[in-house]
């Protein structure tokens, strides 16, 4: 258990994973019925970006520092820098919101937060950061349990982000399991699944699986910040969504040329399609 977010907390895969977190919120509100959000690997949910972790690698002068304060962003962008500018009011960037703070948010009264954080310590903190509000309930315990345990729910409509620390060599394989496990208890359940993009070999697996996962339809989103082929690191990431919201394709293909331009850090680029279509 090395992992701790809050040493990359803000970076360009931030920037993605929770812009597009904020745009399924947003879709999924249109209606006026209640979802409940789950999250697997949930972190702290709010980070001092000039704290010893963050200072540390300053990741985030490349990710939403870039972002911080630029005129004309595309209108998707709203509810995303929204939260974050709730989070610093005299206009000093500073906090960055974590999954769990973009979520809470965001929803509504009536939505319900399921956060879950192995991580003793993040846990704890966790709890504290979302202390007050009735809608969150934190759980202490193994990610991968949660499909199994939380689903289906009440409210008949949940989002789930799997956003695992990717530690282990088998995590791209457990994130098709819980996909497959989430809609096999509620297939109606939008998933999620954000994943570094790193090695082109086992992503390649990555996608067979998820194409083989037997979700109804399987959305692919991509950010780089370096060519595929650079050998130096996270090159960039994606989220594969299961059951996306209508609207969520387009507004992803207006919103990710300008964020490739302004994140890019070598060769920028960007990609949108569909590993699964509707049928």
């Amino acid at each position: 258990m090395n992992y701790r977010h809050a040493f990359h907390a803000g970076n360009h895969a931030d920037v993605l994973k929770h812009f597009t977190l904020a745009r399924l919120i947003a879709l999924l509100s249109r209606k006026e019925a209640p979802f409940a959000y789950l999250d697997t690997h949930a972190g702290v949910g709010l980070y001092d970006l000039l704290g010893s972790e963050a200072s540390r690698t300053d990741e985030w002068r490349d990710g939403i520092g870039r972002l911080w304060g630029l005129p004309d962003t595309p209108a998707p962008m709203a509810d995303y820098l929204e939260v974050i500018r709730a989070l610093n009011p005299d206009g000093e960037l500073r906090y960055y919101p974590g999954s769990p703070e973009v979520a809470r948010h965001l929803s509504r009264p009536q939505d319900r937060l399921r956060l879950n954080e192995k991580h003793p310590e993040d846990g704890l903190l966790l709890k504290d950061n979302m202390a007050g509000d009735r809608r969150v309930a934190v759980n202490l315990g193994e990610g991968w349990h949660v499909p199994r345990a939380l689903l289906p729910v009440p409210e008949k409509r949940a989002l789930m982000l799997i956003d695992p620390p990717f530690e282990k060599a088998d995590e791209l394989e457990r994130c098709v399991t819980a996909l497959q496990e989430a809609i096999g208890r509620m297939r109606q359940t939008v998933v999620a699944i954000w994943y570094p993009i790193k090695d082109q070999r086992q992503l390649k697996r990555f996608y067979q699986g998820l194409q083989a996962s037997g979700a109804p339809k399987l959305l692919r989103v991509e950010l780089r910040v370096h060519a595929v082929d650079n050998a130096l690191g996270l090159n960039g990431s994606g989220l594969a969504i299961a059951n996306p919201p209508w609207g969520l394709e387009e507004e992803l293909k207006q919103t990710l040329p300008w964020l490739a331009q302004h994140l890019a850090q070598s060769q920028g680029g960007w990609q949108v399609d569909w590993l699964i279509a509707e049928s």
